[in-house]
Formats: structure tokens, sequence, C-alpha cells
């Protein structure tokens, strides 16, 4: 084995370690939305992410920043975003400068929704972190992820 091996399998070890991380978390999530608030994982991050949005310049998503926001395909995210219109918590408009821009906008439903979800979402993302710090091989990876500034 060549250092260049070894240093690609340490790579990949390092992978399947942050993606059994991330499994474990947004699977831990999922559970506790879904139990809490009736919300999947993606529905409440599509709902946090248009939350953020503001009136006036640059204060609008399109879909296809959405799309990347929410990290999905555009055409899963305008599936998503069509079931959370269907319940009333979002709106989508076109763009009043540009028609082929479509927007959306997250509906007082949608607010009420996402405030009430928000310390669930918090509540188990913490839980989650936790159990994985007790695992080892995560360890390192939960303390990287806490010490995480925007």
């Amino acid at each position: 084995m060549t250092a260049t091996d070894s240093a690609l399998t340490a790579l990949s070890q390092g992978w399947c370690a942050l993606s059994l991380l991330h499994g474990r978390i947004e699977a831990h999530i999922e559970r506790a939305l879904q139990a809490g608030h009736d919300l999947s994982v993606r529905e409440y991050s599509l709902l946090d992410v248009l939350s953020r949005q503001h009136n006036g310049p640059g204060g609008h998503l399109r879909m296809h920043q959405v799309a990347n926001s929410v990290v999905l395909s555009q055409s899963a995210t305008t599936r998503l975003v069509s079931r959370l219109e269907d319940r009333g918590l979002l709106s989508r408009y076109l763009c009043d400068t540009d028609r082929r821009g479509i927007y959306t906008d997250v509906s007082e439903a949608g607010l009420a929704l996402l405030a009430a979800a928000r310390p669930t979402n918090d509540t188990a993302l913490r839980e989650a972190l936790d159990e994985a710090a007790r695992n080892p091989e995560l360890a390192p990876l939960v303390s990287a992820v806490e010490n995480l500034r925007s």
C-alpha cells in the first residue's frame, strides 16, 4: 500500500463517518418533527429557508436558489413546494420584474408551524449530537460541528 492509498483510505473512512453522522442526525430529527408537527426534515428546512426572505431587492429566492439551499433537485423542490402549498403553508407567485421568475412566501400558518417546530428541531439536533459524541469514531466530527460558526 502506498502513501496515496493510505491517504485515500483515510479520506474514505472520514467520509463514511461524516455520512453516518449526518444520517443519524437527520433520522433523529425526522422522527421528532414527524411525531410532533407532521413535518419532514426537508419540509422544515424549506420553510426555514423561505422564512428568511424579505421584501425588496434581493429579498426573495427563485426556485433554483431554493433548491440549492435545501440541497434538492429543482424538480424535487417544486414537488415539495407544491405539497406545502396544498397544506396552506406557503404560496407561489410570479416575479414582478421577470415573469419567468417564480417566488415563494411562507404563509402565516407556515410561520406558526415553523415557530412551533423550531424547538423540536433544536432539541432533536442536540440529542442526536450528544448521542453521536459517545461514539469514538463520530466524536471528533461532533466537536467540529459544535465549533462551527457561520
